[in-house]
Order: structure tokens, then sequence, then C-alpha cells
């Protein structure tokens, strides 16, 4: 019993390794997870969303994560944003962590068309692991461990109406959870450069190609590539690819002015395909002007 627990806190740590940092398929929704200097930049409107990811369905104690955000201008240069995140990864041996940050972006011009934002996170990371199978007793190895830990990070973001640039380390401190040297979990310091564009196809057309490039000290690049379609700023469809890992098809729609919905749908394209169904991700944005101070536009920004 005690070798089959081991092999399965081994599966359950090889995972977590490469799961350091959540996937996020619809991440150009919540850039402020990834980038702490990204800006709506749209003065007086709050957004608000969620986010809920099921990956590798099918396969027992696969990840699990769920994402609650704000974004709140308050003035036409400084914006905070507001992020709590749940993952989850395990079954008889479980990896929670419960993330909870507050950024704060500020503003410069370049020139009129250009903008730069620098932006800091900074919140708490809760890690814990539980074992919930085991009959193993007497080993410090497999006792229910747990830590929180500061969680600092900063990140750059350049932007018009038509495209934007962004590098970004959202964590900067790396940490882990150990019991007797052994380790649990580790989070090593993890570095986002992202980009798109929008072309204006027609008048009620939009197209976004995007792209997310990860690495993370110790684990191969990683990046996405994706191509986002929007109708009457209304109606989007998009498809992506993450390398070595997945083809994504995504669909959103306004369902009320300023509601919109989300659903994308990852094919795994890894050696885990044959052993799961695919990985579901859903989101909800809310966007409302809660003092009457937002500027006049007649076409919001697509990102």
């Amino acid at each position: 019993m005690k070798i089959k627990i081991y092999i399965i806190l081994l599966l359950c740590s090889a995972s977590l390794y490469a799961q350091q940092e959540p996937h996020y398929t619809q991440y150009m929704y919540n850039m402020n997870i990834i980038n702490p200097g990204y800006m709506i930049d749209e003065l007086g409107i709050i957004e608000v969303g969620g986010l809920y990811r099921s990956q590798w369905v099918g396969v027992e104690g696969a990840p699990k994560t769920g994402n609650i955000f704000a974004n709140i201008p308050l003035t036409d240069k400084i914006e905070i944003s507001l992020n709590f995140l749940n993952d989850e990864i395990g079954g008889g041996i479980k990896q929670t962590e419960n993330v909870f940050n507050v950024d704060a972006a500020y503003k410069i011009e370049l020139n009129e068309t250009l903008n730069m934002s620098f932006g800091m996170k900074v919140g708490f990371d809760h890690l814990s692991t539980n074992v919930f199978q085991s009959n193993v007793t007497g080993d410090s190895f497999f006792d229910n461990t747990s830590k929180t830990v500061l969680n600092i990070g900063a990140g750059v973001f350049m932007f018009s109406d038509k495209y934007y640039v962004g590098l970004s380390a959202p964590n900067l401190l790396p940490n882990q959870i150990d019991t007797d040297n052994e380790v649990f979990y580790q989070n090593d310091l993890h570095l986002f450069l992202i980009g798109g564009y929008v072309f204006d196809i027609y008048d009620d057309l939009k197209l976004k190609p995007s792209a997310v490039v990860k690495q993370s000290f110790g684990a191969p690049l990683s990046f996405d590539i994706s191509a986002n379609a929007l109708y009457q700023e209304k109606f989007e469809l998009g498809v992506s690819y993450r390398y070595q890992d997945a083809i994504t098809a995504m669909i959103g729609i306004e369902v009320l002015p300023d509601f919109r919905l989300g659903y994308a749908y990852d094919f795994n394209t890894s050696a885990l395909k044959d052993y799961n169904s695919g990985s579901h991700e859903f989101i909800l944005t809310y966007r409302f002007d809660l003092l009457g101070l937002s500027k006049k536009y007649s076409s919001p920004r697509f990102y």
C-alpha cells in the first residue's frame, strides 16, 4: 500500500509541476491574471467576471480551476484589479491553491494613440496538501500540510486601439510545500509575453490574432496561438493551439447589453489524449458604469 501511495503522489506531483500556473484558454478576457499591467482603460467602466475550468475530463483528480475578478478604473491613469483563484488537482492526495491578489496599474501616454502601463501585484497564496485515502500512519511524508506565502508580481503593457504587447512575471517569489525535505508543491518564477492585433475586416467584422508565450524556469517553453472573430460587437468565434497540448474552439455571445458569456473546448493532443474527453472552460463578464463617468465610444476595444 505504501508503494501505491508513493506512485500516486509521484503522478500527482508530476501533474502539478506542469500545472504550476493554471491554463487559461480564454485568458484574453482577464489578462490581469497573468499581467498586472493590463488596463481596460475606460474611465467609469467597471468589469466583473468569473471563470471555471474543468481540465482533462475523465481523469480522476484532474485540475479544476475557478477565478473571480474585477477591473476598476480609479482615474484616467490609475486602475486596480482584484483576483481570487482556486485551483485543485489530485484525488486521494489533493493539492489546493487559493490565491487573492490586488493589482495596481499606472498609464503613461507615449503619443496620441499609444499608451504604456506599469503594474504591480500584491497578495497571498495559500497552498495545501490533503491525504484523504492513505492508510499509512507514522510517516510524516503523508501528513496534511499547508502554507501561506506572500505573492508579488510585476508587468508592463503597451497598447493602442488596434494592438497590445505585454511582458510580466505574476509571481516573483518562488515557493513550495515540503515535509522532511520531500517537496509536495513547487511554484517557480514564470515569465509571460503576450501580444495581439485587431484587423477591421469590414464595419461589422473584426479579426484578432493573438499569442501568449510562457516560460517557467526548469520547465519547457509553452505558447498559445489564437484567432478570434467578432461580428456586430456581439458574436464571437475563435480557435487556438497550445503547443504540444491542445487544439481549442471558442464561442462567445453578448446575451444582454454589456453581459457576455463564453465557452471553450480543448481537444487534448498530448499523450493524455487517449485518457480524457477534453477540457471545458466557461467565462462570464459584465461591464457597468457605476458613477456615469464613462467616455462615449462607438466601438469597445476588442481585448
